[in-house]
């Protein structure tokens, strides 16, 4: 089992900055490909961005590739996203998530809720004026 605990979530006016954090325990990090999602009121669960689990390919939705950026440090057991310039189509939950490839799989990342196998319980961010 491995628990993801998510921070760093808040309100923010639109054109600033946020770095929100995911901290794993209960596993070797180092086993699963990192994921962040979010979710918008009224809305699904949409991907926003992976990283494969030496941290070297990063992999983004296309809406938010030049805005935000994830990374990861085995060693800290935690994952991170960047995020710029936000907006107010930003605020949603955001959720932290890991998952394994299968034995043979050559995936790096995954861009699909059915890929990853643990979850965190999310943390808000809200862009408002």
């Amino acid at each position: 089992q491995v628990q993801l605990v998510e921070s760093g979530g808040g309100s923010v006016q639109p054109g600033e900055s946020l770095t929100l954090s995911c901290a794993a325990s209960g596993h070797t990090f180092s086993d699963f490909i990192m994921g962040w999602f979010r979710q918008a009121p009224g809305r699904e669960r949409t991907f926003i961005a992976s990283i494969s689990k030496s941290g070297g390919r990063p992999y983004y939705d296309w809406s938010v590739k030049d805005r935000f950026t994830i990374s990861r440090d085995n060693a800290q057991n935690t994952v991170w996203l960047q995020m710029n310039s936000l907006t107010a189509d930003d605020t949603a939950v955001y959720y932290c998530a890991a998952g394994r490839t299968s034995l043979g799989s050559i995936k790096e990342v995954f861009d699909q809720e059915w890929e990853y196998e643990f979850w965190g319980q999310g943390t808000q961010v809200t862009v408002s004026s």
